[in-house]
């Protein structure tokens, strides 16, 4: 019997629900949410639960659509065992009203413990202080079409 690596033809197109548990996890996660985009008011920090979360709209990379098909999805970020959050402004009077996410990223600590960190443009940061990375992003909705029409652009073409 031959064993074959799996092929991006393979992939359903069901919604994605991952988990991230250490950085190597994390970068795959930060990939998916590159160019998402989220509103303030769907920011929260339950310092009681100890959970921080976005509700994004996500830029759907993985899809296999034709060159003109580019859709976003209804995505929840989900960081649990977060002990601190710190960051700018976000939904104070003169903040932004919405986002967009760039990236996250996990800088290891002591015993398990660390910072994760979620980039924003407008040189904006989220820093999560974690008793241990346990990071969920999982859709929530169907895939819609993006209203841009276009895959995001990064100026490199």
């Amino acid at each position: 019997m031959t064993v074959m690596d799996a092929r991006f033809e393979d992939a359903n197109e069901e919604p994605l629900r991952l988990k991230a548990v250490d950085a190597d996890d994390l970068v795959v996660v930060s990939a998916l949410i590159q160019d998402a985009v989220v509103s303030a008011g769907d920011i929260q920090w339950d310092g009681d639960r100890r959970e921080f979360s976005m509700l994004l709209n996500r830029f759907r990379w993985e899809q296999r659509a034709g060159p003109n098909d580019f859709e976003r999805v209804r995505s929840v970020l989900l960081i649990k065992d977060a002990m601190k959050v710190v960051s700018d402004d976000l939904q104070g009077k003169n903040a932004p009203s919405v986002y967009s996410l760039l990236s996250c990223s996990f800088e290891p600590g002591t015993d398990g413990t660390g910072t994760l960190t979620l980039t924003l443009a407008g040189d904006r940061e989220v820093k999560i202080d974690v008793e241990c990375l346990d990071a969920s992003l999982t859709d929530v909705t169907r895939p819609y079409g993006a209203v841009s029409q276009s895959k995001p652009d990064h100026g490199s073409g």
